[in-house]
């Protein structure tokens, strides 16, 4: 009787399950995720997805990242004027509106420069050193944009001497050149500063030299600098940017654009960048991160990037490397942030970053 009662309960129980089980998908199928798949060697396919801006990122930045983004799919304001990509011309304006400072143009070492110094001038522990800006821009373009942004807020708040060098660039030219034109400055400033007292850094392009630049020493007998600065950057290069996961997942979160075909075109590449034409991947003045023993001899580092970069995986390979060789290397990434985003001296996050630039420099450099 209790046998027969517990089997009728039982039934009851699996057919209402039943009608549960039949009537939740059609009730719950339209938020059911689309399905990830991924193939025998380890390839992802992500279906479409949506992501907001970061709830970590200040108020202003939120702003920033949104406008970035917009900014990024209107061709007509990633256009050069006179060196100044048109979407940039509202922070450079504003750059020279918050920092006071002196500008003249030289040669140094035969090769033309923007000199920079602070308004309030050179403080006193900063008589005897000097910062060398290396710009961003593809190695094609961005002088003097790119060397503004990145030399007024520094030389300003710094009070430091800051020379920003306009190095030759692709499609006329092609690599070694611009190592070339920085190396000939270094030697020139040799002639005044301890190399322990000089500083080298950069963003993009500029950070990339920065550290073919230390390689380029290395091979020529110039002796290294106090310290360098690889700012939006790592050591490594790929046909797509910089290489690593961060080609295919930050580039489009922090620049609005599709993320490259798969599989490449072209392995192997080292860039597709015009003034890299015919250069070794692995060669350690292209790629320094391809050689520990470059790496080993690298002066004490700093690496900026954000979580949005598209360098983000190549900047925290590049401070891994130098960790395990035993280099002086700091790591500093902005959540939610992009390639470049301290160039908007409104936004906290980029005020942190001159913080951060200035401190490591001013531990590091001799006196």
């Amino acid at each position: 009787m209790r046998a027969g009662l517990f089997e009728r309960i039982g039934g009851a129980l699996l057919a209402v399950l039943a009608v549960l089980t039949m009537s939740q998908p059609l009730a719950a199928q339209a938020d059911r995720p689309a399905q990830i798949k991924v193939d025998e060697q380890g390839t992802v396919q992500v279906p479409a997805m949506t992501v907001p801006v970061s709830s970590m990122l200040s108020p202003e930045a939120r702003v920033y990242v949104a406008d970035h983004l917009h900014q990024m799919q209107q061709p007509a304001l990633l256009q050069q004027k006179n060196g100044v990509p048109v979407f940039m011309e509202p922070y450079l304006a504003r750059q020279n509106a918050l920092f006071a400072h002196k500008r003249v143009e030289a040669q140094i070492g035969g090769v033309h420069v923007y000199d920079y110094a602070p308004a309030a001038g050179i403080a006193p522990d900063n008589r005897n050193r000097v910062l060398i800006n290396l710009h961003g821009g593809g190695f094609s373009g961005c002088f003097p944009g790119c060397a503004e942004l990145e030399s007024i807020p520094l030389t300003t708040l710094g009070r430091i001497r800051v020379v920003s060098v306009d190095y030759r660039e692709g499609p006329e030219h092609r690599f070694p050149a611009a190592s070339e034109d920085v190396a000939a400055v270094y030697r020139a400033l040799l002639k005044r500063y301890p190399a322990r007292n000089i500083g080298i850094y950069g963003c993009s392009a500029g950070g990339m030299l920065t550290g073919m630049a230390t390689a380029w020493f290395q091979v020529h007998g110039l002796p290294r600098p106090g310290a360098i600065g690889i700012f939006c950057a790592g050591t490594t290069m790929s046909g797509f940017g910089f290489g690593g996961d961060a080609d295919f997942v930050t580039a489009p979160l922090g620049e609005a654009r599709a993320a490259p075909a798969w599989p490449p075109a072209d392995p192997g590449t080292a860039s597709r960048l015009p003034y890299f034409a015919g250069t070794d991947p692995k060669d350690p003045l292209v790629s320094p991160g391809s050689s520990d023993s470059v790496i080993r001899r690298f002066p004490p580092t700093l690496i900026i990037t954000a979580s949005r970069g598209f360098e983000f995986s190549a900047a925290v390979h590049a401070h891994s490397q130098m960790v395990r060789l035993g280099v002086d290397a700091d790591l500093h990434v902005w959540e939610g942030l992009f390639h470049g985003f301290f160039y908007n001296a409104d936004v906290p996050e980029s005020r942190e970053s001159y913080d951060v630039m200035l401190r490591f420099f001013d531990r590091h450099l001799g006196r």
